[in-house]
Formats: C-alpha cells, sequence, structure tokens
C-alpha cells in the first residue's frame, strides 16, 4: 500500500490571495487542472480556486477583475502526507470536487487528484501484464 506522499503531486500550482482572476485561468488552462490551491506567505493553505469558482465569478458578472481570495473557497478538505491513500479515495468519491491538497505540517506540499488516483490503481495492473507477458515467453 502507498502512502499519500508516494502518490502526490508535489510541483504544485499554487497562487496567493492577491492573484487575478485572469492570472488564475490562465494557470488553469496552461497547467491542465481543475483548481488551485490559494497559500500565504508561509506557504500555508488559506483557500482553493476551482473551475467551479471561476465560472461562478464570471456568471455573476463581475468579471475577472477580481482576486483569487474573493473567489477561492476557504472551507478546504485536506490531508496529511502521511494519511492513507484510501481515505482520500473515498473522500473524492463521496464529495463533487477532484482534488485535495496535501499538508505536512500545516502546509502545502501536494496535491492528489482523480486522475492521481486512477494512475495508482492502473500502477500495479500494468505490472501484473508485464509480469504475466514475461512468464508467456
Amino acid at each position: 500500500m502507498y502512502e499519500t506522499k508516494e502518490i502526490m503531486t508535489t510541483d504544485v500550482v499554487a497562487v496567493n490571495e492577491e492573484t487575478p482572476v485572469d492570472r488564475v485561468i490562465e494557470l488553469l488552462v496552461a497547467h491542465d487542472i481543475t483548481g488551485i490551491p490559494v497559500v500565504d506567505g508561509e506557504n500555508r493553505l488559506v483557500g482553493i480556486v476551482t473551475e467551479k469558482n471561476v465560472l461562478n465569478v464570471l456568471s455573476s458578472g463581475s468579471g475577472v477583475s477580481r482576486t483569487a481570495g474573493a473567489c477561492m473557497t476557504r472551507d478546504v478538505v485536506s490531508f496529511d502526507e502521511n494519511d492513507d491513500v484510501i481515505a482520500i479515495c473515498e473522500c473524492l468519491v463521496n464529495n463533487h470536487f477532484r482534488r485535495v491538497p496535501i499538508l505536512s505540517h500545516g502546509k502545502l506540499v501536494g496535491i492528489i487528484s482523480r486522475r492521481d488516483l486512477i494512475r495508482y490503481i492502473l500502477e500495479p495492473i500494468g505490472a501484473r501484464r508485464v509480469a504475466h507477458q514475461s512468464a508467456a515467453h
């Protein structure tokens, strides 16, 4: 069984509360991600801006002149880097969000998305397939 810190993406795109929403949108598109953690000056998680948050900004007519801090979700579900992967999987199954930030001592160190968990599930399947093919030859 892998630990969370072995599966998480550690090269996390993050912004601060003053980051303009138009910049957040650029980052979402450029990195092909669905949400960006918002951190303070000490890399502590203070919120997250998701595609849904951005759509709410656009549909409200307030435009993209707002900041990440003004539109972010503040009550963010997160996990510790040593938490069980199954707990994260259950969380993502039972909620509508697609990713959870991973913390170490309260600071952002990674993120796990549904896609990361699907890759984790496929990894042993691929390893078994290679082992089976090697044994057949």
